[in-house]
Order: structure tokens, then C-alpha cells, then sequence
């Protein structure tokens, strides 16, 4: 019973970090990466579901959207939805 013991506990944290660590934290290393390379002109979504354009990127990490012609809003970079901008852009007609 001792052996199976040292046996199963590994095997039990290799499966925990195979299907639980190592997928969120390469996630957010792409939700990084995503914020890290907004630009200008970029049509993104917020969490809390605001479509916009990113019109200015500030240097205190937060962005100005505009989310109408002529109306702007601040945000933290961190509110932008990568899976939410993703669906947008991949939806979005061709011009």
C-alpha cells in the first residue's frame, strides 16, 4: 500500500498541472502578449461588453476608446476581452 501511495500522489499533481496550471498560464501569457500589442485603430470588446476603437494608448496603461464618432471613454488595457475581440475581428466583413 506504501508504494502505490508514492506512485499515485505524483501521478495525481502531473495531471493537475497537465490539465489545470499549465493551460491558464499559458493563457495569460497570450492575454499579455494580445494587450501588449494593441494599437491604434484596433476594434476591440471590453468585459464588461463595450465595443470601440482604440483611438490613444496612454502611457499609464490605460487606453482612450472611442466608442462612437466623437465620444471617447478610458480604460484600463487590462478590461479588453481578447476572446470577445477575437469573435469581433473574425466576424467582421472584409473591406
Amino acid at each position: 500500500m506504501g508504494n502505490s501511495m508514492l506512485i499515485f500522489l505524483p501521478l495525481m499533481i502531473l495531471v493537475f498541472w497537465l490539465f489545470f496550471i499549465r493551460p491558464q498560464a499559458k493563457k495569460a501569457k497570450q492575454q499579455k502578449k494580445f494587450i501588449e500589442d494593441l494599437q491604434k485603430g484596433d476594434k476591440v470588446v471590453t468585459i464588461a461588453g463595450i465595443h470601440g476603437s482604440v483611438n490613444k494608448i496612454n502611457e499609464d496603461g490605460t487606453l482612450m476608446l472611442e466608442v462612437s464618432p466623437g465620444s471617447y471613454i478610458k480604460i484600463e488595457r487590462s478590461a479588453v476581452s481578447m476572446e470577445w475581440t477575437a469573435q469581433l475581428n473574425k466576424t467582421a466583413p472584409a473591406k
